[in-house]
């Protein structure tokens, strides 16, 4: 029977599929159930930067009393409400997901400024968790604001947050990066021990009928597989530090070619928030441990890397020379 273990920021996994962060880590009976379905470790959800402002604002508040700008202060801030908890309620959910499962809890910081950033990141370790990802969500709306600078920034983020914790760092990247492979390389130079492909930006669409911006969730689906597949196959061997693939795995067979591009885990959560069940994790296991029975491999060791830019026949694939080729290759339909 094919071996399905794998590694990750120094930590041994019985299989590839890890559930990334989501709504699915709120409930600690949920996360039970797709431990018992075979989900090799659990991302948190998110504790957003706004969350820890919203904290600090609301103590000097309680400690000052005053009545200055404290009420508009906090009015810039999106509601606690859609995030669902505050940080000390967060940390409790790390502590008692620990203490649920045996498999990894990995926590999940989300912002991009210093401060309060690195004392978190501490509180999350110190509750249990196993590894910390850094989810460095950022649009760049400022004109003024150069992409040098935003990288600087997020980098100097990175090597502060991996000197404070004694945990494993992974950062969690936009695809939007003019020279991706160099910034990763700053990212893993300041201290990242894994790289996760990609964030997803969530945009905003207009209602005609009350002239409002409106928030909706897409679930992702195995289209959005290409883009981090990608990347993933042209960084591979290329950096020291692990590779994660996370939009997009929604079948086996999107587990299959996460490992081949050259990734150690294979990161789903549409998949398991649109079919609602974790036998869904089941049968993505089942179906992965039968192509490679079929196809005479004997572990996911083996075949990790094995379709990345250096390992195949014609690397420029991956790359703007093969662009004219696939639009020449266009049949119109009759």
């Amino acid at each position: 029977m094919p071996d399905l273990s794998t590694t990750y920021l120094g930590l041994n996994l019985k299989n590839p599929l890890v559930a990334s962060a989501s709504p699915l880590s709120r409930k600690i009976e949920r996360a039970r159930k797709l431990e018992e379905a075979g989900i090799s470790a659990i991302v948190m959800y998110s504790l957003f930067e706004e969350q820890i402002i919203r904290e600090s604002l609301e103590l000097d508040h309680a400690l000052a009393r005053g009545e200055d700008s404290f009420p508009e202060a906090v009015s810039h801030l999106p509601d606690g409400g859609l995030y669902g908890v505050g940080p000390e309620n967060y940390l409790n959910q790390v502590a008692g997901l620990k203490k649920a499962l045996t498999i990894p809890v990995i926590g999940s910081l989300n912002g991009v400024s210093s401060g309060g950033w690195t004392r978190y990141a501490r509180k999350i370790e110190e509750a249990g968790a196993d590894a910390l990802e850094l989810n460095m969500y950022y649009l760049a709306a400022d004109p003024d604001l150069s992409s040098s600078d935003i990288e600087e920034t997020q980098v100097e983020l990175v090597a502060e947050i991996k000197s404070a914790i004694k945990i494993p760092l992974a950062v969690k990247l936009s695809p939007f990066i003019t020279a991706l492979p160099n910034f990763a390389k700053r990212l893993v130079e300041a201290g990242a021990d894994g790289l996760v492909l990609f964030n997803r930006f969530y945009q905003p669409d207009f209602d005609l009928e009350e002239l409002e911006v409106v928030h909706s969730l897409d679930l992702s689906t195995s289209a959005d597989l290409r883009l981090p597949l990608r990347w993933i196959s042209i960084l591979h061997g290329k950096l020291n530090t692990d590779l994660a693939l996370t939009s997009g795995v929604h079948t086996s067979n999107d587990v299959l070619k996460a490992m081949m591009a050259g990734a150690r885990v294979a990161m789903t959560a549409s998949e398991l928030l649109w079919d609602g069940s974790v036998k869904r994790v089941e049968e993505i296991l089942r179906h992965t441990q039968g192509w490679m029975e079929e196809h005479d491999y004997r572990s996911i060791q083996q075949m990790q890397g094995s379709m990345s830019q250096k390992a195949v026949k014609d690397p420029a694939a991956f790359e703007r020379a093969n662009y004219m080729k696939v639009l020449n290759s266009f049949r119109e339909l009759p």
